[in-house]
C-alpha cells in the first residue's frame, strides 16, 4: 500500500509570531499538527527565530510567521502570519533546499540558482548597493520578495548566519557575503567572497555567527567567533579563516549542525558529538551545563543510532534511525515537546500523540520522525504514520 502524504508536526514552542501555522499565537508543549499542509508531501522544513518555512515534493515553498522584515517572501500586510501561505515570487521553480538566518532567507532550486528575501542591512541578501544622487552607495534595508543572488555560482546548498549568507557550489567550493561577526565588528560585504582554503566541500552548517564545513574526506573546518568554543578549537579566539577541528580526527562523519552558539557531528555509527555553549544543556551532557571548547561525545545518547541532529538557538534534537526524537536544552514555551515546560541536558524522547491519518483503515501504527528542525524558540519535524505489520 502506497505511503500517505508525509504530514508536518510541529513538536512545540512558542507561538507569538504565529511560527507553529497553526492560525493562532498560542504556544504548545506537545505536538500538534499543521493542518494546513495536511495534504501536501512535505520534503523539508526549516525553523528560524521567529519564522517558519516548508519545502513540498513538487518544489514549492511556504512560509508562516514574524513578517515585518519581508521573511516570509513577500511585502508585509501584517507583523506576523500565523498560517503557511505559498511564496508566490518562486512559483514554477522547484525548490529544493531553504535556510533562515536572523532576519533574511535562501532558497537553492533545482537548477542551482539562488535566492534571497528578509532583512539586507548587512548585505545578506547579495544585492549591489544602490548608487543615489550624491554618489554614495547605500544598501536596501529590506527586501521582501525573493530575488537571484550570487548568479555566477552554481548552488547546491544555502546557510544563514545572523546577518551573513554562505553557499555551497556543486563544484564544492564555499562562498560568503554579508556580515560574518557580530553587527559594528567588521564591514559588510555584499558581493559573494569564496572562503579560500576549502575544497570538496560536502555539507556546510552556519550558526549565528560562526560556519562549520565537512569535507568528502571527512575533514571538519571551523571559522567565525568562538566566544563559547563553538568551532571547537580548544580556545576562544575568533577565526577569519577555516581551521581544522582536531579533536574529531579519527572519526568517520556524516554530517554537521550548527546552532546559535553551539555545533554538533555526527558519526557513520550513529554517534552525536558535541562543543559550544553549554548554558540550559543543549550540549546534552546531562547536569554538566557547562561550555565545551572541544567536541566531546554525547554519552547520553549511546546506542540509540542517531541520522541527524538539529541545534536551536538553545536547544537541540536528535533524530534516531527508527523515528524517535529525543530533545533537550531549554525548555521554556515548551519547545522541547515533552508536555511541560522543563529545561534539562538530558535528552528525552518526545511522544508524537497525533490521531492516525484519516485515509488508514486501521488506527494500528505509529507516527514516526523522518527529519527535525530547531528554530529559536520552536520545533518543526516531518512524520510519517508507519503501519504495524503481523
Amino acid at each position: 500500500m502506497a505511503a500517505p502524504p508525509r504530514a508536518t508536526a510541529v513538536l512545540a514552542g512558542s507561538g507569538e509570531d504565529g511560527q507553529l501555522g497553526m492560525g493562532g499565537n498560542e504556544e504548545k508543549d506537545w505536538a500538534h499538527c499543521v493542518e494546513a499542509l495536511g495534504s501536501y508531501a512535505v520534503t523539508a522544513v526549516v525553523a528560524g527565530s521567529r519564522n517558519s518555512l516548508a519545502i513540498c515534493e513538487d518544489g514549492r515553498l511556504f512560509t508562516w510567521g514574524w513578517n515585518q522584515r519581508g521573511t516570509l517572501g513577500h511585502p508585509p500586510k501584517t507583523k506576523t502570519e500565523s498560517s503557511p501561505g505559498p511564496v508566490h515570487a518562486l512559483a514554477g521553480l522547484k525548490i529544493v533546499q531553504a535556510a533562515i538566518g536572523g532576519w533574511h532567507c535562501l532558497a537553492v532550486d533545482d537548477n542551482g540558482h539562488a535566492y534571497a528575501w528578509g532583512g539586507n542591512e548587512y548585505g545578506q541578501c547579495g544585492e549591489e548597493p544602490e548608487r543615489k544622487e550624491d554618489g554614495t552607495r547605500a544598501l536596501r534595508r529590506d527586501i521582501p520578495t525573493p530575488q537571484r543572488c550570487a548568479p555566477k555560482l552554481k548552488v547546491r546548498q544555502v546557510a544563514a548566519g545572523g546577518t551573513h549568507s554562505v553557499v555551497l557550489t556543486q563544484e564544492g567550493h564555499v562562498w560568503t557575503w554579508g556580515q560574518p561577526w557580530p553587527p559594528g565588528d567588521i564591514k559588510q560585504i555584499s558581493t559573494p567572497v569564496r572562503v579560500q582554503g576549502l575544497e570538496k566541500v560536502r555539507v556546510i552548517a552556519v550558526g549565528a555567527f560562526h560556519n562549520l564545513a565537512l569535507t568528502e574526506d571527512g575533514i571538519l573546518w571551523a571559522w567565525g567567533n568562538n566566544e563559547y568554543g563553538q568551532l571547537g578549537t580548544g580556545d576562544t579566539q575568533p577565526r577569519s579563516h577555516p581551521i581544522r577541528v582536531e579533536g574529531l580526527s579519527d572519526l568517520s562523519l556524516v554530517d554537521i549542525a550548527a546552532g546559535g552558539w553551539h555545533s554538533t557531528a555526527l558519526t557513520i555509527q550513529g554517534e552525536v558529538y558535541a562543543w559550544g555553549r553549554g548554558e540550559h544543556g543543549r550540549l546534552g551532557f546531562g547536569d554538566d551545563k557547562s561550555s565545551r571548547m572541544v567536541p566531546l561525545k554525547v554519552e547520553l545518547l549511546a546506542g540509540e543510532d542517531i541520522v541527524q541532529v538539529s541545534c536551536g538557538g538553545t536547544h537541540s534534537v536528535a533524530l534516531t534511525r527508527d523515528g524517535r526524537m529525543f530533545s533537550y536544552g531549554r525548555g521554556d514555551h515548551g519547545r522541547l515537546g515533552y508536555g511541560r515546560k522543563l529545561t534539562t541536558g538530558q535528552p528525552m524522547g518526545v511522544d508524537i500523540d497525533l490521531p492516525p491519518p484519516k485515509t488508514r483503515s486501521s488506527r494500528d501504527g505509529q507516527w514516526q520522525a523522518k527529519y527535525v528542525a530547531c528554530g529559536g524558540r520552536h520545533t518543526l519535524a516531518i512524520v510519517v504514520w508507519a503501519e504495524t505489520t503481523d
